[in-house]
């Protein structure tokens, strides 16, 4: 799976909201939130693309880019990093710790008790 740095998981989410996108509307999108300039959405843009997450695809004078993996990957790689990395590969004991710090409503208890019932 491709491993994607925080500030290119940025560049990915503007992507998995909205593809194909040219630089220009990533920029404008994530202008608010990062300030970063046109040339740092450039380089991300680019190892995005030599890493295989993202495909280019020239459209006259402007590239527009896709993803070429999906959000549910990524959240699923980067899910099993956390636990492989952060609690020994145990998945209960990333619940045990969002139960603990109090992260977790009630509500969300219930429904996560809820998807480990339909899958048992």
């Amino acid at each position: 799976m491709i491993q994607v740095t925080e500030a290119e998981w940025k560049i990915m989410e503007c992507l998995w909201d909205h593809a194909p996108q040219a630089m220009s509307e990533i920029t404008r999108t994530l202008d608010p939130s990062t300030h970063w300039t046109r040339h740092t959405v450039i380089t991300l843009l680019k190892r995005l693309t030599e890493k295989g997450a993202v495909s280019v695809e020239s459209n006259g004078y402007v590239n527009l880019y896709t993803p070429l993996i999906s959000k549910e990957e990524a959240t699923a790689f980067e899910t099993r990093k956390l636990v492989n990395r952060a609690f020994g590969g145990q998945p209960a004991m990333l619940v045990s710790n969002l139960v603990d710090s109090g992260d977790m409503t009630v509500d969300e208890l219930q429904g996560l008790l809820d998807m480990i019932r339909k899958k048992g």
